[in-house]
């Protein structure tokens, strides 16, 4: 499985490009704002900013939301660098915009999708990336795994080439069952991922090394 990091902060970027577990970074307008990015000449210096730290893709969003704006937009993102994948809505225009990109080979990530109904549309579509938001789901009380899996089994019913990016991802858990379900990719913040790196047994473990080298080695 894929790991990318969800936001636009460039010091937690290099912190788990450092790890070498790194393959790519999805980003929006909101985790822009977050960081004070601004104005469409920042913004789009920060998308390059981004990709001259990692080696994978990384996903820029479109703000327009009739055909015409997100092509515009689109192209102008693609253009940047050629790490940069088309992050589109999933709505009739935004499925329209897809089949656009895929149809000259401009690769996509079709987001907000909830449903195994919208994967499906963005996989006939020709998307590389879908992106059914799991941490939403749950948090109105709906099974966001049970999503992953769903979507797993059209995409392997018609080897369907549309990776599946488990987003809204928001703890080491999330991270886990979607590797034993089957997602592509995750994408989640920072502590998602360093997580994984915790257990009391291995922290027990290595201070009692710790200890037993000290007493051998006064």
């Amino acid at each position: 499985m894929k790991f990318f990091i969800d936001t636009a902060n460039l010091e937690q970027i290099k912190e788990a490009q450092a790890l070498g577990i790194l393959d790519g970074v999805t980003t929006n307008p909101s985790l822009m704002a977050k960081e004070g990015i601004t104005g469409k000449n920042n913004i789009l210096k920060h998308y390059v900013d981004i990709c001259n730290i990692v080696e994978g893709d990384v996903s820029a969003e479109v703000n327009a939301l009739d055909l015409e704006g997100m092509i515009k937009e689109g192209e102008e993102l693609a253009e940047l660098h050629e790490q940069i994948v088309v992050k589109l809505p999933m709505t009739k225009e935004g499925i329209k915009a897809c089949k656009y990109f895929s149809d000259r080979g401009i690769r996509t990530n079709v987001t907000l999708v909830f449903s195994a109904g919208q994967a499906l549309l963005a996989a006939k579509a020709g998307a590389t990336y879908v992106s059914p938001f799991l941490g939403r789901l749950d948090d109105v009380s709906t099974d966001g795994l049970n999503l992953i899996d769903e979507i797993r089994l059209i995409y392997d019913n018609y080897a369907f080439e549309t990776q599946i990016l488990a987003a809204s991802v928001r703890h080491t858990m999330h991270v886990v069952n979607c590797a034993k379900i089957g997602a592509d990719v995750m994408t989640g913040p920072l502590s998602s991922i360093l997580g994984l790196l915790k257990h009391p047994l291995t922290d027990i473990g290595i201070a009692q090394f710790v200890a037993d080298f000290e007493k051998g080695n006064k």
